[in-house]
């Protein structure tokens, strides 16, 4: 609205032109181009002392802080005293309003989590679809799951990240606490790994989904965010070929300057650092990393043959003690970037250097992938699922949850629920209403 109010004045609307150009200029790969903006000298002058203090890619970040600064004072002073604001408050009331199950109509079930089904929905309002993860409330007390539960909601709504699941409603029914998130039709990296002929990827899908993950753990981890469960079933497609992190129920957020401990993960996939119950912070997803790159290179993990038996003491192990081998599916460029993130020393890894996520982005494994373009989702993934298909097991494989007996609950788990059902989340509601408002307008 504070956009549309600018379009409404010549010298604020070049300002907002100005930004876009900025932001477009930066998921570019030509050098040159006709186009050109008309704005104000202050800013020009700004974007010239720049270029010639430092002819990089960053010379716009200055003039950028500029406009948004002048933006920031009394335009937007104005804009409080316009009708678009009496509009703004009128949005944020609507996205006050109660979420109960009546907002939603209930589709298939999709899979099940840990504490109970998850099925397809679509808002009755809008007629977006999203997938509904339901939390039983017997199971959650039985299993003593109300921190996990509540972690991963809160996780969830503080991420704001195309590379990450987002939560839109989070609400409670009389037998369950439910979680609306961003749907995923296009089925998970594990059964596409295994289940769509040869076990494995050619390399530049290898490389398209490891450079989504490492945006999105770079996201997480920049809020301080460590994920802990990286795997290939977690790894979720949707329909256009793009990849999301999912399940964030073992990711915590790490205090500043304050290392955690935790023996949490899938056995294959956990760091030796945290098999040793040793002190870390985002040092254990880069090693999630490297394992998922080198799976979707040899249709097999690193430590353990595909769906061999093996007890999970000798898993550990491995980990610990054993170097992986690499076939000859291997690039060198791959092995490089594999060995790096796959390092057992921690303070030699990939990732967990000074440089972090920017070291990751910087290996030859990724030279051909502009991470500016893939960031703003203008990368054509190299693989898009039939919309025809179902990439998952059939519903009748899926097991089913028996009734939880003997669990009563009380005021202390209504209160629980309270802070849990919180409605809409503010980010991902306006872009659904957002894009239904525009199709209503055309």
């Amino acid at each position: 609205l504070f956009r549309l109010y600018c379009d409404t004045r010549p010298k604020l609307q070049r300002c907002i032109q100005l930004l876009d150009a900025m932001v477009h200029t930066h998921t570019q790969t030509h050098t040159h181009s006709p186009q050109r903006v008309d704005i104000a000298e202050v800013f020009a002058d700004q974007c010239r002392e720049n270029l010639e203090l430092s002819p990089c890619k960053e010379i716009f970040s200055n003039c950028h802080k500029v406009v948004h600064d002048y933006l920031s004072g009394d335009p937007f002073l104005d804009y409080q005293n316009s009708m678009f604001f009496d509009r703004f408050l009128q949005w944020k009331m609507l996205e006050r309003q109660p979420i109960t199950k009546d907002t939603f109509r209930q589709y298939r079930v999709l899979g099940k989590g840990g504490f109970g089904e998850v099925c397809a929905c679509q808002v009755r309002a809008t007629g977006k679809m999203y997938a509904c993860k339901k939390l039983e409330k017997k199971r959650i007390k039985k299993r003593k799951g109300e921190s996990m539960a509540l972690n991963e909601k809160q996780i969830l709504e503080k991420v704001n990240s195309r590379f990450v699941v987002s939560l839109a409603y989070a609400y409670e029914t009389k037998d369950a606490l439910c979680l609306v998130l961003t749907l995923m039709n296009g089925g998970d990296l594990k059964f596409h790994t295994y289940n769509m002929g040869t076990p494995g990827f050619e390399r530049d899908r290898v490389q398209f989904y490891a450079a989504q993950i490492c945006c999105g753990l770079d996201h997480l981890h920049r809020e301080s965010i460590v994920y802990r469960d990286l795997k290939p079933e977690n790894i979720l497609l949707d329909d256009n070929g793009h990849i999301r992190i999912s399940d964030l129920g073992l990711a915590i957020k790490v205090p500043d300057g304050e290392p955690i401990r935790g023996r949490v993960g899938t056995v294959g996939y956990m760091a030796p650092e945290v098999i040793n119950n040793e002190k870390y912070s985002m040092c254990p997803d880069w090693w999630g990393l490297g394992c998922l790159i080198y799976e979707m290179t040899a249709g097999r993990s690193p430590f353990r043959a595909r769906k061999e038996r093996v007890k999970r003491e000798e898993v550990e192990r491995r980990v610990q003690e054993e170097e992986e081998e690499y076939s000859d599916k291997f690039t060198e460029d791959t092995k490089a970037i594999c060995r790096a993130l796959l390092t057992k020393d921690p303070r030699q890894r990939l990732g967990c250097r000074a440089d972090g996520a920017a070291g990751v982005k910087a290996h030859t494994f990724f030279k051909n992938i502009n991470f500016k373009r893939l960031e703003a989702g203008i990368v054509e993934p190299p693989f898009v699922p039939d919309p025809r298909a179902v990439y998952c097991k059939d519903v009748l494989d899926i097991e089913q949850f028996s009734t939880v007996k003997g669990v009563n609950l009380d005021q202390t788990d209504t209160d629980f629920y309270s802070k849990f059902a919180t409605g809409c989340v503010s980010i991902p509601w306006q872009n659904e209403v957002g894009v239904t408002a525009e199709h209503d307008i055309c």
